[in-house]
């Protein structure tokens, strides 16, 4: 199972790379195996602000629908319009073209909340 040391994660399965105060988001290796052949991703708050934790999009798999959820306050600035020709480059990518959107901070503070790699894998027992 991949889970790159240079990216922060979430109890919700979503890697999250930091840019400054821009971050992109995706869904893990773990997260992807788990949902199986992805169909469809769809994100419809683009040039919204969320708060953590609210729902910003869906990716639907041949098994089931599942939301996606926001890891840190923001406006999210950019959809990987890929995505919606090739769904499964969240399958085959899941950490490089296979990412999802890209939001601006909003409180850098959020950060310091996300889960390290090694406390990432302790949660999926990798």
């Amino acid at each position: 199972m991949n889970v790159p040391t240079d990216l922060k994660y979430t109890k919700d399965h979503e890697w999250v790379k930091i840019d400054g105060d821009t971050v992109t988001v995706g869904i893990t290796d773990f997260a992807q195996g788990e949902l199986g052949d992805i169909v469809y991703v769809e994100v419809e708050s683009l040039e919204e602000t969320l708060e953590v934790d609210a729902v910003f999009g869906t990716v639907e798999a041949v098994k089931t629908v599942s939301d996606l959820f926001l890891p840190i306050a923001g406006e999210i600035i950019e959809f990987n319009e890929s995505l919606e020709e090739e769904p499964e480059k969240v399958n085959d990518d899941p950490y490089g073209d296979g990412w999802m959107i890209k939001i601006k901070v909003a409180n850098t503070a959020d950060l310091e909340t996300l889960l390290s790699a090694d406390d990432y894998k302790a949660i999926i027992g990798a």
